[in-house]
């Protein structure tokens, strides 16, 4: 039992974690104001594989903790071409919109917000941006998700195409 714990604890120390949003609600109760919080957090191994959660809680930390077990349990695989996207691609979720590009080596993140946090802990060192549309936080850390789950694996490409890797680069 305690070997599952170890394990876990090992996976969790390469995980990098990230606050992008802190929100402070007011419910007007009797007594006055009662304040709770929300944490949207994102969390990567910086490997390719990221995540997102959204918590709330009358307390900051345990918003905080609430948004990265959520974030845990979410995480997909992205794949990566060296140190970039192996092709450009929208996402869309309501009216936020997000352009991720591929960039040369060396380029660096170039993006704004929930978007640059998403990508350094993904492990995605070279990358252009453009938010369009919606300006929420929430909804566009959602479209990067949705751009991110319709990339395409080389392997997977050539494989439906009945060709090599080799082959398909050339």
């Amino acid at each position: 039992m305690s070997d599952s714990r170890d394990s876990r604890d090992s996976r969790d120390k390469d995980i990098a974690e990230r606050l992008i949003r802190l929100n402070r609600v007011a419910k007007v109760v009797k007594g006055g104001r009662r304040f709770s919080f929300s944490a949207l957090v994102v969390v990567g191994d910086k490997k390719g594989s990221v995540g997102y959660g959204y918590g709330k809680a009358n307390d900051v930390a345990e918003a905080i903790r609430k948004g990265v077990d959520k974030a845990k349990k979410s995480m997909v695989r992205v794949p990566v071409k060296r140190t970039t996207l192996p092709h450009e691609v929208q996402g869309e979720f309501k009216s936020a919109k997000v352009l991720l590009k591929p960039a040369a080596p060396g380029t660096g993140i170039i993006a704004g917000g929930p978007v640059r946090a998403i990508m350094e802990v993904g492990g995605i060192n070279d990358i252009l941006s453009k938010s369009l549309g919606s300006q929420n936080a929430i909804n566009i850390v959602k479209a990067v998700f949705t751009g991110l789950g319709s990339l395409m694996d080389a392997r997977t490409v050539a494989k439906n195409r009945g060709k090599t890797l080799k082959e398909f680069w050339g």
